[in-house]
C-alpha cells in the first residue's frame, strides 16, 4: 500500500521550514509549464533508486505528478526496488496549487493525456480510412487498416485493465516532451506530424557523427568548447564541467551578434548538447548560418555523464 499525503499537510510542513524532498515525475515539458517551487524533476520513465538517492535528503521522499496517478506508480516502482520511505502527494500539482503550495509557471504545454488521445484517435482514423480501400487495390490497405485499428483498440483495452499505457510511455520520451520551451506548438505540430505523416516545425540540423571520444579529445586540446542549450533550472540541477550556458529559449527570443560573440568562439568547434538531442539540433541550425561551427551531440546530458564526461551541480 502506497503512503499518501494531502497537499494541505505538505504545505504546512513547508511553512514550518521542514526540509522536504519532492520529486515531480511528469515529463520535463509538463514540469516546465507549472511545478511546485521546491520540486525536482525526474520523469517516471527515468526514475530509479539511484536517481532518487542523488537528490534525496533525510526523511521521506515525496512524489507528485499532475493528478496523482503517476506519483502512485512511482512509489510502487520504488517500493519494489527496496525504497520504503516514499509518499505520493494526493491530487498532484493541481491540488497543490489549490492548497496554496507555491508554484512556478512557464509556458503552457499539451498534457501527456491529451497527446495520447490525439495519437490513438489519429491512428484509428487512419486505420478506418485505409479500410475503405477495396480489394482491387495493389496493396491490401483494407487489411492493414483493420489491423491498425484493431491493434490500437487492443492496446487501449490492455491499458485499461493493467493501468499501464505503452503509448504514453513512448510519447513521454519524444523530444518535444523533454523541454518546456517547445510549448503547445511543438507538442501539436510534431505529434500530429508523427501520426499523420505531416512535416512541420522548426528546421533542425543533423547530429554530429563524431564519437564522444573525439569530442572529449577536442575539448581537452582546447580545439572545441561545449555549450549547454537547456534551461537555467536544468543547468542548476547538473551540467557538464566547463560547459557554457546558452538556452535555446534565449536564442529563439533573439540574441545580438555582440552578445553571442561573448559566449561563442569563432575559432573553435562548438559542441552543443541538451537533455535528449532535440534542442541542441535546433540550436545548431540557428547558429550555423551565423558562421559558427556548431555541432549537435545526439546523446543527452544523462548519457554524456554515463560516458565519462565530468558533471557539476549549480554554477
Amino acid at each position: 500500500m502506497v503512503a499518501t499525503i494531502s497537499p494541505t499537510t505538505l504545505a504546512d510542513l513547508r511553512r514550518k521550514g521542514d526540509k522536504l524532498t519532492l520529486i515531480d515525475v511528469r515529463t520535463p515539458a509538463e514540469f516546465g509549464e507549472v511545478h511546485v517551487d521546491f520540486a525536482h524533476n525526474i520523469p517516471l520513465d527515468r526514475l530509479d533508486a539511484q536517481a532518487v538517492k542523488s537528490v534525496a535528503g533525510s526523511g521521506p521522499v515525496y512524489f507528485v505528478c499532475k493528478s496523482g496517478t503517476r506519483s502512485q506508480k512511482a512509489c510502487e516502482k520504488l517500493l519494489a526496488a527496496g525504497l520504503n520511505d516514499v509518499v505520493s502527494v494526493e491530487g498532484g500539482t493541481v491540488a497543490c496549487e489549490a492548497a496554496g503550495v507555491p508554484v512556478i509557471r512557464g509556458r503552457k504545454v499539451m498534457s501527456l493525456e491529451r497527446q495520447v488521445r490525439i495519437a490513438a484517435g489519429a491512428l484509428v482514423a487512419i486505420g478506418a480510412a485505409l479500410a475503405g480501400f477495396g480489394p482491387e487495390a495493389p496493396v491490401n490497405w483494407q487489411a492493414i487498416g483493420v489491423g491498425l485499428a484493431g491493434f490500437v483498440g487492443c492496446g487501449l483495452v490492455f491499458a485499461g485493465i493493467t493501468d499501464t499505457c505503452g503509448m504514453a510511455m513512448l510519447i513521454a520520451r519524444m523530444p518535444w516532451n523533454q523541454s518546456c520551451r517547445t510549448a503547445t506548438t511543438c507538442s501539436r505540430a510534431i505529434l500530429l506530424g508523427l501520426v499523420l505523416g505531416a512535416a512541420s516545425g522548426t528546421a533542425v540540423a543533423e547530429h554530429t557523427k563524431e564519437s564522444l571520444d573525439v569530442v572529449k579529445q577536442a575539448v581537452a586540446q582546447q580545439k572545441a568548447v561545449i555549450i549547454d542549450v537547456r534551461e537555467p533550472d536544468e543547468w542548476q540541477q547538473g551540467h557538464l564541467a566547463g560547459a557554457g550556458l546558452l538556452p535555446l529559449s534565449v536564442l529563439e527570443r533573439g540574441v545580438s551578434p555582440q552578445e553571442l560573440a561573448k559566449i561563442l568562439p569563432r575559432d573553435k568547434v562548438i559542441y552543443c548538447y541538451c537533455l535528449a538531442g532535440g534542442r541542441c539540433a535546433e540550436a545548431a541550425a540557428m547558429l550555423k548560418p551565423l558562421g559558427y561551427d556548431v555541432r549537435a551531440i545526439k546523446p543527452g546530458y544523462p548519457q554524456l555523464v554515463k560516458a565519462g564526461f565530468p558533471a557539476v551541480v549549480g554554477k
